[in-house]
């Protein structure tokens, strides 16, 4: 296993295309199972210049109003230009409605152990869980610092603090490993989009980045910039609008940023836009969690979960555990204790997190929400799957 190393990971904001196509999808979700919790529904979306596509298959009896919401997103994100905002752009939809199963209307939260058994997946995948103790939310520290500076980004510009910035943005952060564990910061890199022509020029853009996003970004952590950290802000000169003005959007384009920052392994299928009964969604978060708990429990300093599945199955038919070297006991032993204390059965997993009541209880969509900045790691949502409620058990 390497020990001496750098690696990068990037981010985007809320108003990169990929990430507005994942938040539309997303707040499709969310308005189905707010109505009706037994909704089932895939929904994805594409944009460019002037237009956008959303293509969905639906069985709810919800009302839904898929232009209407992909609009309000479209506003709320911050796109006024021209050439794409929410007035004016035209939406395509291509929508199918499903026919009634009833068989997966359940109430996980009331089924025994021998009907949760009986309800299985539908969709072959083999889904990965990360965790290390690089960082407090026990994150890769790249994908973390990357989430913190994009974060940073949109916040300078909804407080207008920055008022000349625009919707789009993207940032990667490179760390230096000294056996296996972050030493420096070796590159930062942030690419922001600007309104329209100001006055306000690339110099004095790099300086307000660096006093508005990066310094606030590393205050108190333990491995900062030093001065022989490179710091690239808008290499390529200014971004005028940026968006898909400039560049095309697709859901589920960013899997990596959503999860490890292709430091672990990961699902190649999209997180957003589906509804709960799709493993490869919600297997992930399982993952995440047993994963999170294994480290939170001293077991292991790293450690990354596989569960694979397979279609007419309740469970995994696959659980393995690889902790790179770092575990406390073998590896084998750690994957009897998840099968022991976790349950990765689809209806386990949705009793688990209460996963359908969510939207309900979260002002502006709960996956809407989660749809940017990572589905993992997250420190400024509660999400079930980032407790750490099982490190006795496991210890």
């Amino acid at each position: 296993m390497k020990k001496d190393f750098m690696f990068t990971s990037e981010s985007v904001t809320e108003g990169h295309p990929d990430k507005l196509c994942d938040q539309i999808s997303d707040a499709i979700v969310d308005h189905f199972l707010e109505q009706d919790p037994y909704a089932r529904v895939r929904a994805e979306c594409a944009v460019a210049t002037s237009i956008l596509f959303i293509a969905s298959r639906f069985g709810s009896k919800a009302t839904v109003d898929f232009a209407n919401v992909a609009r309000k997103v479209i506003k709320q994100i911050g796109y006024e230009h021209p050439d794409f905002n929410s007035k004016t752009c035209s939406i395509l939809t291509s929508l199918k409605e499903l026919p009634p199963d009833n068989y997966y209307c359940f109430d996980e939260a009331s089924l025994t152990e021998e009907e949760i058994e009986r309800i299985p997946v539908r969709n072959q995948e083999t889904v990965f869980g990360f965790a290390c103790d690089q960082t407090p939310p026990l994150m890769p520290m790249p994908i973390w610092l990357a989430h913190k500076l994009a974060m940073r980004i949109t916040r300078v510009r909804r407080e207008k603090i920055l008022p000349y910035l625009a919707a789009d943005g993207k940032t990667q952060v490179g760390v230096e490993y000294r056996n296996r564990k972050p030493y420096r910061i070796h590159s930062i890199t942030i690419t922001t989009s600007q309104k329209e022509a100001t006055e306000i020029n690339l110099k004095r853009m790099e300086e307000d980045i660096r006093e508005t996003v990066i310094a606030p970004a590393f205050e108190g952590q333990s491995v900062r910039p030093d001065n022989k950290t490179a710091i690239f802000i808008n290499p390529i000169g200014i971004i005028m609008v940026g968006g898909p003005a400039v560049h095309s959007g697709l859901t589920g384009r960013k899997n990596a940023t959503d999860t490890y920052g292709e430091y672990s392994r990961y699902c190649g299928s999209a997180l957003s836009g589906k509804d709960l009964l799709r493993i490869d969604r919600v297997g992930a978060y399982a993952a995440r969690y047993a994963a999170k708990n294994v480290v939170a429990a001293r077991l292991a300093e790293e450690c990354e979960v596989q569960l694979s599945y397979s279609i007419g199955l309740a469970g995994p038919v696959s659980v393995q555990v690889e902790t790179f070297d770092t575990g406390k006991i073998p590896d084998e032993d750690i994957a009897e204790l998840l099968e022991k204390h976790f349950d990765f059965r689809l209806a386990g997993i949705l009793r688990e997190f209460r996963l359908r009541s969510l939207p309900a209880t979260v002002k502006g969509g709960f996956y809407r929400k989660l749809a940017a900045y990572g589905h993992v790691g997250r420190t400024d949502m509660e999400l079930p799957w980032e407790r750490t409620d099982k490190i006795d058990v496991l210890r």
